[in-house]
C-alpha cells in the first residue's frame, strides 16, 4: 500500500509527499474528487487512490497541538 500527502497544487498536479520522505507529482484528474492540499491519499495498486480521512484528520490534530505547545510557551 502507497500512502502520500498532498504538499502543494500547481496548476493541473499535485505535488505529493511520500512516506519515505520523497516527492512524486500525480496529475490532479487522476485524483478523487475533494483532494486538496493536505489531503492524505492511499493507494493499494499506485493507480487509483482514495483518500484516508482518519489519517488526515490524525495529522491535522498533531499540526493544532504543536501550534498550541507554541504559543503556550
Amino acid at each position: 500500500m502507497k500512502r502520500l500527502t498532498i504538499d502543494r497544487i500547481e496548476g493541473d498536479i499535485a505535488v505529493c509527499e511520500l512516506d519515505d520522505g520523497s516527492m512524486t507529482d500525480i496529475e490532479l484528474s487522476s485524483l478523487p474528487e475533494g483532494t486538496r492540499e493536505g489531503s492524505v491519499l492511499v493507494s493499494i495498486d499506485g493507480v487509483s487512490y482514495s483518500i484516508d480521512k482518519d489519517a488526515e484528520n490524525a495529522a491535522r490534530e498533531r499540526l493544532f497541538k504543536m501550534q498550541e505547545s507554541l504559543f503556550d510557551e
